[in-house]
């Protein structure tokens, strides 16, 4: 392949991921380099088209999750994330059974279900909050020490 047609993927790649800033094309925009440094060297196409296979995919696999640890930092979490692990109190009986149970959590009420289905919350339990299904608190009772 001509060195154009990888330098105009690598332009693309490089635009999306501003566009974006979802860190999804600069793996993309690195391999097309790569592959465009081998079409200036006249590599053959299929060498071209493996490079640029092999590093944009070493790329996804060995930094991305580097790169999402440093670059979401300042990522703000929902409402719904910001419930998990914090601490609610039982105002309606939850039972799953019954497909009832409600909890107050930062002056809030919530629908809520035991985390195990064969336990039943009274009313004035504190409980920890362990996950979000849907509109749903799934909760645990504290163990009171």
């Amino acid at each position: 392949m001509d060195i154009m047609i990888w330098l105009i993927i690598l332009i693309i790649c490089i635009v999306v991921e501003a566009a974006t800033m979802g860190l999804t094309m600069v793996w993309f925009a690195g391999g097309s380099l790569v592959a465009a440094i081998a079409a200036a060297l006249k590599a053959p196409v299929v060498v071209q088209i493996v490079l640029f296979l092999v590093v944009s995919f070493l790329m996804v696999f060995f930094t991305r999750p580097i790169a999402v640890k440093y670059f979401n930092k300042k990522r703000v979490k929902t409402n719904v994330e910001s419930m998990i692990g914090r601490q609610a109190i039982v105002i309606s009986e939850i039972d799953n059974l019954q497909g009832i149970g409600q909890v107050t959590v930062g002056g809030q009420e919530w629908s809520a279900r035991s985390e195990d289905d064969d336990v039943k919350i009274k009313v004035g339990a504190v409980v920890d909050i362990m996950a979000v299904s849907g509109v749903k608190l799934i909760v645990r009772e504290e163990v009171q020490a």
